[in-house]
């Protein structure tokens, strides 16, 4: 996309991804159309972790210092036994510099609000209980047909549309999202005076962990093993996630007793997906979740995202056609994604299994590698 040359984009999705990649193409003088399935934009889930990769790509927009000062600033992560014996600490890598967090932990809709003002203060359209239904690939632009009825006329469409991306079936890439046996339950928490860094605590059946994500705030999670997928009564969400929680002793068993409210509890089945091949066809490509949905064990299912989102607009910057331009963004970012899903599964396998010993040096190594550009 020559930046000498204003086009028009339509991202499907105003998630992390969507939203990301409207600033970095509004800015860039750029006409974008974002279009979200949800009405007034909710936002589900209590919080995430924005890794320093995230950071780094979010600082390349100016809105890293807005995320940190939403959030909790951490430089560590502390792998801890059932009863809170560290046995593991992660140095995180710093990529922002001295003074600033490593990695931060953010309330969800935080984020949204962060990136979608920014969105709208770059130019960018954005429309809710819309998506699409219909591409048609022409020699020169996109047609697409939208939920709401209308009809635009684009030079390129980004889906962006999570990891059941309706996109991705339109436009035929392969691609299922598979369930890993695992399911993550989380709880919104006061924020304990001793969880400044992220903590993870290894039990003998499932995992555990807090995550700050304000000065007031923290979520509690739980990764229940071999869990079966199917949705629970929500009456029982508080008590079963204590009960969860019950073989965990010291810091988790004084968090244990503050969930008490079951519609304040998120469950989600652990999915993962890869699209092991082009991401784009014609002129439509996907980032985020629709290309590549790692298990939380990173915490880099948002730093992927984010990057995706800034690595897009740069193509489509520096390559005038765009069918290159999204054929060399695939060619940036798949082994990248596919280090992040392949370690986040592991690391999923190996908890299953008890083997929590083996876990900390993948994560590290992880950490290290991702801290290279993308």
């Amino acid at each position: 996309m020559n930046s000498s040359t204003t086009r028009t984009a339509l991202v499907v999705g105003g998630g992390i991804a969507g939203l990301t990649h409207a600033v970095a193409l509004a800015r860039a003088g750029h006409d974008v159309e974002v279009v979200e399935i949800s009405a007034g934009h909710m936002i589900a889930g209590w919080g995430l972790s924005l890794t320093a990769p995230s950071l780094r790509a979010l600082d390349g927009l100016g809105l890293a210092d807005s995320c940190i000062a939403e959030g909790y600033g951490v430089q560590q992560i502390a792998n801890c036994d059932a009863e809170g014996v560290v046995r593991n600490t992660i140095d995180l890598p710093s990529l922002l510099g001295k003074g600033r967090p490593a990695q931060v932990g953010l309330a969800r809709p935080a984020l949204h609000r962060v990136l979608r003002d920014a969105a709208l203060d770059a130019g960018a359209e954005i429309r809710t209980e819309s998506t699409v239904t219909a591409i048609d690939e022409e020699p020169d632009r996109s047609v697409v047909t939208l939920s709401d009825g209308r009809v635009r006329v684009v030079d390129v469409v980004v889906g962006a549309d999570g990891i059941r991306s309706g996109t991705r079936s339109l436009l035929g890439i392969p691609g299922e999202p598979r369930f890993t046996g695992q399911m993550v339950w989380r709880a919104l928490v006061p924020r304990p005076e001793w969880a400044t860094m992220l903590h993870t605590f290894a039990g003998a059946r499932h995992g555990a962990g807090v995550v700050p994500i304000s000065e007031e705030q923290a979520y509690v999670f739980v990764t229940e093993n071999d869990a079966p997928s199917d949705a629970l009564p929500e009456d029982t969400l508080a008590s079963t996630m204590r009960e969860l929680l019950s073989p965990f002793g010291g810091r988790v068993a004084e968090l244990r007793e503050t969930i008490t409210e079951p519609a304040g509890i998120v469950r989600r089945p652990v999915q993962v997906v890869l699209v092991d091949g082009p991401w784009h066809a014609g002129r439509s490509v996907l980032i985020g979740d629709a290309a590549h949905a790692p298990s939380p064990q990173l915490v880099s299912g948002a730093a992927l995202a984010i990057e995706d989102a800034v690595v897009l607009a740069a193509e489509l910057g520096a390559e005038p056609v765009v069918e290159k331009a999204l054929a060399g963004f695939g060619h940036r970012r798949l082994e990248r994604c596919r280090l992040v899903v392949d370690t986040s599964v592991r690391i999923g396998e190996l908890e299953r299994a008890g083997r929590h010993a083996e876990v900390y040096p993948l994560q590290e190594r992880a950490h290290r590698a991702l801290a290279a550009p993308a």
